[in-house]
């Protein structure tokens, strides 16, 4: 009997029958006693918002102090809140920590705003739900919140579905639905669904109550479903169900007048909304380093504040008899009534321990911007931008899909700057996944000469394939004039066996002759596709496919064949296999797959001539990069049909562990077959994709390749997209046990060391090529030999790793994270590379041909490999050189800022009172200074596009941390102290003998610092536009009136400080010499550094600028080689 070929794909696990309490009941048409009170179904209605508005403000600060920053300035505002304590004023205090709180909050709250508006549009929604309480019964609209589990709902063309259903019945009388799935995984070809033909011509009406389905418990993955249908009319038979059953929320129905179907997943329990939770957050490398420097900060304030109390502690026992009379001190015996609510306010002196304790906390809270509190959300700010620009860079956009860059973590944005090590996959990522028939190997025959293959004649035939396909005269003329002869059944079956042993579905549409139809095979494969319509072309098309049959035009004679079984493609058994009942009533199993798999599977008895000659064949295939499958076949007879039918439909009725059952009857029935032939499918290399791999390895980065495909068939194209090269010394490590797999990798080493000890001089080194297949790694796994292929592996220069599985790319990607620092980037574009995207730091998914899994998993998404090069090189080189600027300059911001208080504290007695107003340090680092370092972090580029990519070793900087370290941290905290004294001591050796205020200096203090390190970050911008001039300037001047309206206001300390002095020469003369005494340095070092031991930056920087000035073709400049430490 017809059974859904679709039921076996993708299942697993195994499990009890679908009675257990594992299952979920849907009664069909009866969502009342479906969701019984004791169930825990979910209603329809979905919710992506995170917030209510009776929850935000709690979960919103609860969420945003899991930064220990925030915690940090919290407790110093809390601090300042105690009486004995209180340095700034109470609000003052807390408006840095409340100013980013409520910048991010507003933020936050926008973007759930716009969720919730979402949500209502979503749940308002209207479907067609039968309503079985009426007479007769009728599908009422109903909006989609309103839709219950066990609902039959009524999609027509072009709808949307409002859960997960399983078809029940179609406009189309073999009951076929087609599904757009764009809104679920990206992709636009359509898919097949079918209903069942045991309810497909049984009205709604009659199964409401009458049909159950049993079904998985929700779960994530979009390409499973595992279920069984109950018949009240059919009490001694379960009906499988399987994923091509089922139609998913958010898909579209399409060329399909309508279908009806019952619910069994809704709202937050549907596959999509299940798949809603993004890709996995990472950190990026630099913030992780930063979090090192941001403890030597710690490590600072707390010496400073240590210092200022041991200091303070001194003062108090040389001058305690004094306390009494010393202003700012507390007394020892002292009550002061305040005025304004008669209580009293206690400023007893505690003795020297507690005030040193005192003292210590109050230096905390007066020092407390030496971390930078603003520098979290100024890094969300530059790396929005930063996504901006890459997002709109015409350069990434890929016009043969359509398809824009996707930057899908924002938070990764620097880490493309620092990539050593890419892992790629190959098909569909260095190639095009567009698959051309090129050639076969048919009984034994050879039929691979190009030159002699002409174009399919059409004469009169009345199908034309979308795809066509290049014939060999010889081939065509066997398969016609063949006859009874052996080769010509042999060579029948062979393009019998492509157009039945796949999933492809015909699309049939009317073309530009009238008496001709064309077709277009709809398929997941592209693989499939190429093969369907390889046999079209030699006269073997298939026009129709149905659950249980399929229709093919044999030589011009319609034959109709019943899909008895079909077991899908999986990575365990590496093949597929269908079988078929005949015409003649004979029962028929073909086979494809990968040869390594099938070979194993062939009766090499039946014609060893033949394997041999198929073998040789299979290895010229792959030297030519053509991808391999091999065919078998084998008729069935009565007795091994009716066995293999028993345990089929037990295993394909199992609720849990259907995989398993269906894998174990795939391999007792794939067994002993005939080898027929095999085929050679060209998939071409993308565009500019040897171009971008040699610009990756000019840049210091290695390549790479984890493939599936045979080894002949990866070296080919590791050639052909200059992976490898002639000068290469490959090490092949291709074992079949684990003794040889041992001695294969002593043998690699002793060769890796013999070439090392050849090659001391760099410019003589030896390039070498790894080269190892997939049972060597099972091998090296099992065994513990990891740290030796790890030991090769990083002494070549390029290494290819061939008939690898999904988790063992993930295993290769981990074995180099766990044993070097070196930053890995994986790119892939199929759902067999999501492991290793995920494990990779930095995960691309290519938007390609084989759906969106993984661009869903990935951190950035685009349309070409050769992406990587501008990406990387350009963008990822101003990403990482950018942040890091604008990290380190923060940290000299703040230390300059706090070292200015430092110096005005140890010269008043550490009484912890500043100059400097409450409101101007607060303001200090979110108002006064930040803007500027985030413009200039935005749109700053240390050089521009055309040169990064002329001299790919610009790239290396970022790989050697050069932008950002230890040594140059130290260095701005040196040059933060002496821009510090040059702006405290100038005005205070000014001053000194003067009866001007503290006010008054403070004032001048704050404005010498701001002017100091906007001058300091405009000695540093490399372009400018109009937007940085602003910033920078602006910020000056934005400044200079915020200290003016402070200080006219009557209630505060400073009231008109500033007006006092700014009228005199001599303030203006201290501040332009605070500027040039503070800058000396910085600007000594930058001249010495550029004229004296320039880098490759300022090398190419000048080159630039000559270029600008002289508008010439300037000389070569010779590089340094990347591999300078």
């Amino acid at each position: 009997m017809a059974e859904d070929h679709g039921s076996s794909r993708h299942m697993s696990a195994s499990q009890k029958e679908l009675g257990d309490e594992d299952a979920r009941v849907v009664r069909v048409g009866d969502a009342a006693r479906t969701n019984d009170e004791r169930l825990d179904f979910a209603g329809n209605a979905v919710r992506t918002a995170k917030y209510s508005p009776l929850t935000f403000l709690p979960r919103n600060l609860f969420e945003q102090f899991h930064r220990l920053a925030y915690v940090y300035f919290l407790a110093i505002a809390v601090l300042n809140q105690l009486p004995q304590l209180a340095v700034f004023g109470r609000g003052a205090s807390v408006m840095p920590l409340a100013f980013v709180l409520a910048v991010t909050a507003v933020k936050d709250a926008y973007e759930d705003w716009r969720r919730h508006r979402s949500d209502r549009a979503e749940n308002g929604r209207l479907a067609a739900v039968l309503d079985p309480s009426l007479s007769p019964a009728q599908f009422v609209p109903t909006e989609w919140k309103h839709v219950r589990v066990g609902d039959v709902v009524r999609i027509v063309s072009d709808e949307s579905l409002p859960a997960d259903m399983v078809l029940l019945a179609t406009s189309e009388p073999t009951g076929v639905a087609y599904v757009q799935t764009l809104n679920l995984d990206g992709e636009s070809n359509l898919k097949t669904r079918y209903a069942k033909q045991e309810t497909l011509t049984t009205p709604p009406e009659r199964l409401a109550g009458a049909a159950v389905v049993r079904c998985e418990r929700p779960n994530r993955n979009i390409y499973g479903f595992q279920a069984n249908l109950e018949l009240e009319w059919e009490t001694h038979r379960r009906i499988p169900l399987g994923p091509s059953n089922i139609v998913l929320r958010g898909c579209e129905l399409k060329n399909t007048a309508w279908a009806v179907g019952v619910v069994v997943y809704a709202g937050r329990e549907t596959k999509a909304m299940l798949n809603n939770a993004g890709a996995p957050r990472k950190r990026s490398r630099l913030e992780t380093r930063m979090n090192r420097e941001t403890l030597f900060l710690s490590a600072i304030l707390v010496v400073l504040c240590s210092l200022v109390a041991t200091l303070s502690g001194v003062w108090l026992r040389t001058h305690e008899a004094e306390l009494e009379l010393a202003q700012f001190f507390h007394k020892k015996d002292y009550l002061k009534r305040d005025r304004d609510d008669g209580g009293f306010e206690n400023y007893n002196y505690y003795g020297i321990a507690a005030q040193i304790v005192f003292i210590f906390l109050m230096a905390v809270i007066v020092f407390q911007i030496m971390i930078p509190i603003s520098l979290y959300i100024s890094m969300e700010l530059v790396r929005l931008g930063q996504a901006y620009f890459m997002i709109r860079d015409a350069r990434l956009f890929d016009e043969s899909s359509n398809t824009r860059f996707q930057c899908r973590a924002l938070n990764i944005n620097e880490d493309l700057g620092q990539v050593k090590c890419i892992f790629s996959d190959k098909t569909g990522t260095l190639t095009q996944n567009k698959m051309e028939f090129r050639c076969a190997s048919v009984d034994g025959v050879d039929y691979s000469d190009i030159a002699r293959q002409r174009p399919a004649a059409e004469g009169d035939r009345v199908w034309a394939p979308k795809i066509s396909v290049n014939t060999e005269p010889e081939l065509v003329k066997l398969i016609r004039e063949g006859g009874d002869t052996e080769e010509g059944r042999q060579t029948r079956e062979f393009f019998l066996a492509l157009a039945t042993c796949n999933t492809i579905v015909p699309m049939i549409t009317d073309g530009p002759d009238p008496k001709k139809k064309v077709i277009d095979y709809q398929g997941e494969s592209p693989d499939e596709q190429a093969l369907v319509s390889a046999a079209a072309a030699y006269g073997f098309v298939l026009v129709e496919r149905t659950s249980g049959h399929i229709v093919i035009d044999v030589l011009g004679e319609k034959q109709r064949y019943d899909v008895l079984g079909l077991h899908e493609f999986d990575s365990d058994r590496k093949r597929m296999s269908v079988i078929i009942g005949c015409p003649d009533k004979s029962v028929k199993l073909f086979v494809k797959g990968a040869d390594s798999s099938m070979f194993g599977v062939i009766d090499k008895a039946i014609n060893s001539d033949v394997v041999q000659g198929t073998e040789k064949h299979l290895h010229s295939y792959s030297s030519l990069g053509l991808r391999t499958l091999v065919i078998g076949m084998r008729e069935l007879s009565q007795e091994e049909f009716q066995e293999w039918q028993m345990a089929y439909e037990k295993a394909s009725t199992a609720l849990l562990g259907r995989g398993n059952l269906l894998r174990g009857v795939a391999a007792d029935i794939e067994r002993n077959l005939r080898l027929l032939g095999a085929s050679g499918i060209e998939d071409k290399l993308q565009d500019g994709v040897p171009e971008a791999i040699e610009k990756l390895r000019q840049a210091g980065i290695k390549v790479w390749v984890l493939t599936g495909d045979k080894q002949e068939t990866a070296i080919s194209i590791g050639y052909s997209c200059k992976l490898l090269t002639r000068d290469m010394v490959q090490i092949v490590i291709n074992s079949r046990s684990r003794d040889s797999c041992r001695k294969s990798l002593d043998d690699a080493i002793a060769m890796v060391n013999k070439y090392q000890s050849f090659s001391a001089d760099p410019q003589l080194k030896v390039p070498l090529a790894l080269i190892i297949d997939g049972n060597s790694l099972v091998y090296i796994i099992d065994t513990d030999w990891e740290e030796k292929l790890f030991e090769i592996a990083i002494a070549c220069d390029v290494v290819l790793c061939c008939r690898v599985a999904p988790l063992q790319k993930a295993g290769i990607v981990d074995l180099i994270k766990k044993r070097t620092s070196d930053m890995t980037l994986a790119i892939g574009d199929g759902a067999n590379d999501v492991s290793m995207i995920q494990m990779a730091d930095v995960g691309i998914g290519i938007s390609g041909q084989e759906g969106r899994q993984a661009v869903m998993a990935s951190d950035f998404a685009m349309g070409q490999f050769r992406f990587l090069v501008p990406l990387l090189l350009v963008h990822g080189h101003w990403n990482y050189q950018r942040m890091a600027y604008m990290i380190l300059y923060n940290f000299y911001r703040n230390a300059t800022f706090v070292f200015v208080l430092f110096w005005y504290v140890l010269y008043t007695g550490f009484t912890l009172t500043t100059a400097i107003t409450e409101w101007s340090s607060v303001l200090y680092s979110v108002i006064y200074t930040a803007v500027p370092t985030i413009v200039v972090a935005i749109l700053d580029k240390d050089l521009g596009r055309r040169t990064l990519l002329k001299y790919p070793q610009l790239y290396g900087p970022g790989q050697r941390n050069e932008n950002y370290n230890l040594r140059l941290f130290i260095f701005i905290m040196m040059d933060s102290v002496w821009q510090s004294v040059a702006c405290f001591f100038i005005p205070y050796l000014a001053y000194r003998k003067s009866i001007i205020g503290s006010s008054s200096l403070g004032d001048l203090w704050t404005l010498s610092v701001v002017i100091l390190v906007n001058i300091h970050l405009a000695m540093d911008v490399i372009r400018w536009n109009w937007i940085t001039h602003a910033a920078i300037w602006g910020s000056i001047v934005a400044t200079w009136i915020c200290v003016m309206i402070i200080d006219s206001v009557p209630t505060l300390p400073g009231f008109w400080a500033i007006y006092k002095v700014m009228g005199t020469g001599l303030f203006w003369a201290l501040l332009l010499a605070v500027t040039v005494v503070g800058m000396i340095p910085h600007f000594a070092a930058k001249a010495f550094s550029e004229y004296f031991i320039p880098s490759d930056i300022q090398i190419a920087r000048e080159m630039e600028k000559s270029q600008e000035t002289h508008d010439a073709t300037h000389p070569e400049v010779q590089m340094s080689s990347v591999s300078r430490a």
